[in-house]
């Protein structure tokens, strides 16, 4: 079976990692606002975590049209939605960063550039901070694109046991 570059394996599983510590941090940035206790760290290692996402989505896009992608296992229905789900997850990885610049710049926690902690938002610091709102939507709506994106995988694995989630390893089978 052909592989994906073993580039695009490591920028897939890093991003991953990215993904889960942005959304802790996430997570922990909206509880110390609520309680007027986030820091300015807090806010820029969530910012460099989203940077850094939208970075390695974009490098990810370029290793594709330079590495190329292996076959489609199939042409069936299902395959086709997870072409559609895989594209859809670009895309959210795309926008997803970019809305949380958007917020940063439309907000109060533009006090960032100031480098002043007092000025960062408070409780309900993001009410009515339109990018913010697309930013959490966002991040559920990824939520629920990687869940489906998993359980193709385990499908894949478990139940087709077509060895199609070796396309992503970087161990390579000869």
């Amino acid at each position: 079976m052909t592989q994906y570059s073993k580039r695009m394996v490591i920028v897939h599983w890093l991003t991953l990692a990215l993904l889960i510590a942005a959304w802790f941090l996430g997570e922990e940035l909206a509880e110390a606002t609520d309680e007027s206790k986030a820091t300015l760290a807090g806010y820029i290692v969530h910012i460099a975590a989203g940077a850094t996402i939208l970075l390695l989505t974009v490098t990810r896009l370029l290793f594709r049209s330079k590495d190329g992608t292996p076959p489609p296992i199939g042409q069936t229905a299902m395959d086709k939605v997870a072409k559609g789900i895989h594209h859809f997850l670009y895309t959210v990885l795309f926008v997803l960063p970019v809305s949380g610049m958007i917020t940063v710049v439309t907000s109060d926690a533009g006090a960032l550039l100031a480098g002043d902690a007092t000025l960062l938002p408070k409780e309900e610091g993001y009410e009515h901070v339109f990018a913010h709102e697309v930013h959490e939507v966002l991040v559920n709506v990824l939520i629920v694109l990687v869940v489906i994106h998993v359980l193709g995988a385990i499908k894949h694995q478990f139940i087709a046991k077509d060895g199609l989630m070796e396309r992503m390893m970087l161990r390579r089978k000869d």
